[in-house]
């Protein structure tokens, strides 16, 4: 079964002929392979591109173990264009070669040379790679299934489908899986055969117990704030482990290195200014969250809160979490500060949304909770609840938006309803 995924077809098919190398990203396994030879391929094939004229090469075959070397792949490269004609040429997981920007260098000027890579490791497009492809290379971030795609090929109702995608996620693999026993064996085989071990590897991490203890941080505390400095306290005090701040830091941004987790830092935005610390980490896909912790801290409302943050990054949005203050009277009437938590900014070019998660609001105490951090905005950008039931599109007195997260998640235009 082919799931499609336009958007990522539609960014490849803009790209094309541009004269930069195209590098799409991604966590391993969310299909950056299929989407180029299958869903690309085929596209270029149904537009009329000859077979020959695809050089396909996927670098984690241990058939193609030898052209990891950096000169026999440019030979074996070099050795299939065959003539002046455009060829497309795919490399899968292009960071296994060594000096893989010279070779990638080397087709930049040829008119008749399209040149597609994927990887798994945002190391390889930062620092000195991002100075090798200065203006001279696009990326396409790759993201396990939206719900959308997730819901292309299901016929359940959306309730229905929601749960599972909250519960098993949108790995392509796992999707595809019939029965709840085999979607949780194939993520938490994902998790610790794939992730952990290409981590350990990949950084040379000794202290895998560290590793292990902060990632079952991490998955039981989605959408919390996260410190290194008490982390280090929490492990000294709770597990009798004692580990560094650096450690726990540089831990925190493999994950993120590897795609396995992303960071949201603070953001007040009366003051409009970055807060350095703490951050709150929110995982790539919510089903490898909850193969973490063996399924079982299933809580909706934090996982919804995952979902909306990740549909934020496949949609293109920068996001981070709002901090809003306020003066308000204690129990003594004097004025103290407080401070209101809004779940996502989110930017995109001239636009900016404020977005609450509220899985459910049973009362009206629970709505002036929800509402308390937007109503303190005093800028004019639109401010909306995502609600995580059935709900027709509310316009509140107070100038906020509430729309239910199966049209958020659903519908293209859904922050502009």
């Amino acid at each position: 079964m082919i799931i499609k995924r336009d958007l990522y077809l539609n960014q490849l098919i803009a790209l094309q002929h541009n004269g930069m190398i195209k590098i799409v990203t991604g966590i391993r396994r969310c299909g950056k392979s299929f989407l180029l030879s299958t869903i690309y391929g085929g596209w270029l094939r149904e537009h009329g591109v000859d077979e020959a004229h695809i050089i396909d090469i996927n670098l984690e075959n241990r058939r193609n173990k030898a052209l990891r070397d950096p000169d026999k792949l440019l030979a074996y490269i070099d050795g299939k264009i065959i003539d002046d004609k455009m060829h497309y040429i795919f490399i899968d997981e292009i960071q296994l070669v060594d000096e893989f920007e010279d070779v990638l260098n080397s087709y930049l000027n040829m008119p008749n040379a399209d040149v597609y890579v994927t990887g798994s490791n945002a190391r390889f497009l930062s620092s000195n790679v991002k100075t090798e492809f200065a203006g001279r290379g696009d990326e396409v971030r790759l993201y396990p299934l939206s719900f959308k795609e997730f819901c292309s090929i299901k016929r359940d109702e959306m309730v229905y489908n929601l749960n599972e995608y909250m519960i098993y996620g949108g790995m392509p693999q796992v999707v595809l899986k019939q029965t709840e026993k085999e979607k949780a064996s194939a993520l938490k085989a994902l998790f610790q055969r794939t992730y952990i071990r290409d981590i350990v590897e990949r950084y040379n991490i000794r202290n895998t117990e560290v590793l292990d203890e902060l990632l079952n941080i991490l998955a039981s505390t989605i959408g919390g704030l996260i410190n290194p400095t008490k982390l280090c306290n929490t492990f000294e005090s709770v597990k009798h482990i004692k580990v560094n701040r650096i450690t726990l830091s540089s831990y925190l941004e493999y994950l993120c290195e590897s795609f396995l987790t992303e960071k949201a830092s603070q953001y007040d935005i009366k003051g409009k200014r970055y807060i350095e610390t703490p951050y709150k980490y929110y995982f790539c896909d919510c089903g490898l969250r909850n193969a973490r912790l063996n399924f079982r801290q299933i809580e909706y409302s934090h996982l919804m809160e995952n979902v909306i943050f990740n549909e934020l990054l496949i949609r293109g949005f920068n996001v981070d979490v709002g901090v809003v203050q306020r003066q308000v009277r204690n129990e003594d009437s004097k004025r103290v500060r407080q401070y209101l938590e809004v779940d996502f900014v989110c930017n995109q070019g001239s636009k900016r949304y404020y977005l609450q998660s509220a899985y459910k609001m049973i009362d009206q105490e629970k709505v002036k909770q929800e509402e308390a951090s937007l109503r303190n905005i005093d800028d004019s950008f639109k401010k909306i609840i995502i609600l995580g039931e059935h709900t027709p599109v509310i316009h509140t007195e107070a100038g906020i938006t509430i729309i239910s997260i199966y049209d958020f998640l659903l519908k293209e235009n859904s922050l502009e309803l």
